[in-house]
């Protein structure tokens, strides 16, 4: 690992690596937990209306949320690029790069909702929605995917910030747009009386409030550092290349997840309740590393752009540490909280006792989740997307018939979870056999 590559940094250079790493991973946090909230404010006001709207939302929700979620490379790609000239100290190909990032986000928003529009009624009936629920679905899914270029572009807008080492914009206006995203629902869906169609519209306004704060902040930097704001078919082409590893990568995770609740799906109602249960608390504890991943993309990309390759190798080691201390301090708050945390989300006894052994081997594997954000932000960073893509792919091909194997050698959710914990087992090897080869090391402005 890194610790492997270079010998321990003196308490000063310790420090440091501690100011930028919290100096950055506290409002990527914070701006991390927006997106959840934005779903819970929508949940809350949706409820109200009826069980049917509820589901619609529901269906509507889980179609946007996983299309966005594979153009996380917009954000994850563009920070590594935006990082690494800044660290060369050139601010205007800095931020051009940002703006290639910017345009290609529209454009593959546009061919998003080209998508949804026709075929909403398909995707709803393909979830098995009911005839109560589905024209909530539909009418819902039809509104807010016209807002997906927003959210695009607030990904790609995101990743130039990041890039530019400053993660407190981002929390400002997450937390902007949620406070407008739960006042306008209110105010469309009781004070205008629009229903479903008003949380939907109030999102839709809200993200692209959001994306016009954005790319507020980014236009004034390219024009105060000279760079153009017109599309460029070269650089966009680039990030669209730079982009496409992150994609696979991307991909392969969501097929494991998905892999994960079909499993647990076949296991009885008992054990998909709370399969989703858990899942809910390791997406959240998900967040608080992947804030110190998102510090390590930012900050390793700075240093090898301003070829400091043993600044890169500090830092990694530094962030390492901090993944595995974090790590060890959730998994310790699992263990302490799990009679707590169930009641909040059922009462059913048969719930509890199919959660409680599967929360423990959740808390067991967090050091090693750790680690792997950690590693999987430094790999980002460095733009060392091509072996992520390929690293997922084999980890995917030995979670996916071990975990489909359990319905048969039985086990129930706790070997569920024991196989999500193997995953990240062998994520970390993989991770671990790349950072110690020191390949991922390239300095310059680019790749």
């Amino acid at each position: 690992m890194c610790m492997t590559q270079a010998p321990a940094a003196p308490r000063a250079t310790r420090r440091r690596h501690d100011r930028e790493i919290v100096a950055l991973a506290v409002p990527a946090f914070g701006a991390l937990i927006a997106e959840p909230l934005f779903l819970m404010a929508d949940t809350a006001i949706v409820g109200h209306l009826g069980t049917a709207q509820l589901a619609g939302l529901g269906v509507a929700s889980a179609l946007l949320t996983t299309a966005v979620s594979i153009f996380v490379f917009l954000a994850y790609a563009t920070t590594a690029a935006v990082a690494r000239r800044v660290g060369a100290g050139d601010l205007q190909a800095a931020i051009r790069q940002g703006m290639d990032g910017i345009w290609l986000a529209l454009l593959l928003g546009v061919a998003v909702i080209a998508v949804f529009l026709p075929t909403a009624p398909a995707l709803v009936e393909l979830f098995g929605t009911s005839d109560t629920a589905a024209p909530y679905a539909i009418t819902y899914l039809r509104i807010s995917s016209l807002g997906i270029p927003a959210m695009l572009v607030v990904l790609a807008a995101t990743g130039v910030l990041r890039g530019l080492q400053n993660t407190r914009t981002p929390l400002y206006v997450a937390i902007a747009g949620f406070v407008a995203n739960a006042a306008l629902n209110v105010g469309l869906v009781y004070g205008a009386d629009l229903g479903i169609a008003g949380s939907a519209w109030g999102t839709v306004i809200a993200q692209f409030g959001m994306a016009a704060a954005y790319l507020f902040v980014v236009v004034r930097g390219a024009r105060k550092h000279g760079a153009s704001l017109r599309p460029d078919a070269a650089g966009i082409r680039a990030c669209a290349q730079a982009g496409a590893p992150l994609l696979v990568r991307t991909l392969s995770l969501r097929a494991v997840l998905m892999i994960a609740t079909a499993v647990a799906a076949r296991l009885g109602d008992a054990d998909i309740a709370a399969h989703q249960i858990i899942l809910s608390l390791w997406s959240l504890l998900a967040f608080a590393l992947d804030a110190i991943a998102i510090a390590g993309q930012a900050i390793i990309g700075r240093y090898l752009g301003a070829g400091d390759a043993q600044g890169a190798r500090e830092a990694c080691r530094r962030m390492v540490e901090w993944g595995i201390a974090v790590g060890v301090v959730l998994g310790g708050l699992v263990i302490a909280c799990r009679p707590l945390f169930l009641p909040l989300f059922t009462s059913d006894s048969a719930v509890h006792d199919v959660a409680l052994p599967a929360l423990l081997m959740v808390a067991l594997s967090q050091p090693i989740c750790g680690i792997v954000f950690v590693l999987d932000g430094v790999l980002m960073g460095a733009g060392d997307g091509p072996y992520l893509a390929r690293a997922m792919v084999v980890v995917l091909a030995v979670f996916a018939p071990v975990a489909l194997l359990i319905p048969t050698l039985g086990g129930g959710l706790t070997a569920v979870w024991a196989a999500m914990t193997l995953m990240m087992t062998v994520r970390m090897l993989t991770l671990w056999l790349r950072t110690r080869s020191g390949r991922w090391i390239v300095t310059g402005a680019t790749r």
